[in-house]
């Protein structure tokens, strides 16, 4: 690298105790060899995420753990569900008629999908963790939204023990009341889809490679609810698919805004703000470990 200076110094005007001149014109020339001043790097740059590790990432944190009462329940709502699909079978068999029964199954599998969106919703933007009877669960869904991956850690029965709860309460006393074959079609699908709509969440949040096939085929056919699919709820404004099923009903939930009418109603009604209405804080912002993996 070369640094080159030319001064020019023609004394024009008689300066005292000086002898009238001009001086030459001068160049000076400073060359500057430099060996170790790196060349610039045309790559693109690339702006990597940072991965912040809460300390809820432990694999072996009790909070995600199944506890011996989490497995009683979630052993008595799989009973009680099964008790319903018993009915339903022997009924069928019984009647030879398998297209009200079929029908039946359908209708509780789409409203199954239907269900959990708004269930999604109100523990997502309503109460806190005093809340009668679902306080705790009000709880974690704040929690999943700031650690959303834990959900992937969480054991089976940790994560579905209190809809199996409900499930015992509610589909116990239908059992005793009812014999229909066609309505418990109805009740063990839509009971079985809401009883297993936290492990279907857990599985969106989940990559395909660590996925069991059958898991994955599932979810490539729209019959369980994908990473695509949900997504986007993870991501602001907080205020969409929140249906965990099928995912079915995500679409024309939020097309229509649904659940921005019912915010709206409550609003006007009660003075209730939801959570969606906030600007982001610490508790709704994702700390994720695995947001480069594709689904």
């Amino acid at each position: 690298m070369a640094i080159s200076f030319q001064a020019k110094n023609p004394l024009r005007q008689p300066i005292t105790n000086i002898s009238r001149s001009y001086g030459p014109s001068r160049v000076i020339t400073c060359s500057v060899t430099t060996t170790n001043v790196p060349q610039p790097n045309r790559e693109k740059l690339v702006v990597e995420q940072r991965l912040v590790h809460p300390i809820l990432s432990k694999n072996n944190d009790p909070t995600l753990e199944s506890t011996w009462s989490h497995r009683l329940w979630v052993a008595a709502g799989c009973t009680t569900v099964f008790g319903s699909i018993t009915k339903s079978i022997i009924g069928g068999f019984g009647s030879n008629l398998w297209l009200e029964p079929a029908l039946a199954c359908y209708a509780g599998y789409v409203l199954a999908d239907l269900g959990s969106g708004f269930y999604h919703w109100g523990i997502d933007n309503y109460g806190d963790e005093s809340t009668p009877i679902v306080g705790t669960q009000l709880e974690a869904s704040q929690g999943h939204h700031k650690w959303p991956w834990t959900i992937t850690r969480r054991h089976f029965a940790n994560n579905s023990h209190t809809i199996a709860r409900a499930i015992t309460f509610t589909v116990l006393p239908l059992n005793i009341a009812f014999n229909n074959h066609v309505f418990h079609s109805f009740v063990s699908t839509f009971a079985f889809c809401i009883l297993f709509s936290q492990q279907f969440h857990a599985w969106a949040h989940g990559t395909k490679s660590k996925l069991p096939p059958l898991v994955v085929a599932l979810q490539d056919m729209g019959m369980l609810v994908s990473r695509k699919d949900h997504v986007g709820h993870h991501r602001a404004p907080y205020n969409s698919n929140y249906c965990v099923v099928s995912g079915a009903w995500n679409k024309v939930l939020d097309d229509n805004k649904i659940f921005v009418a019912l915010e709206l109603v409550l609003y006007m009604h009660f003075g209730v703000r939801p959570r969606s209405w906030n600007e982001p804080n610490s508790d709704w912002t994702e700390e994720t470990e695995m947001s480069n993996n594709q689904a």
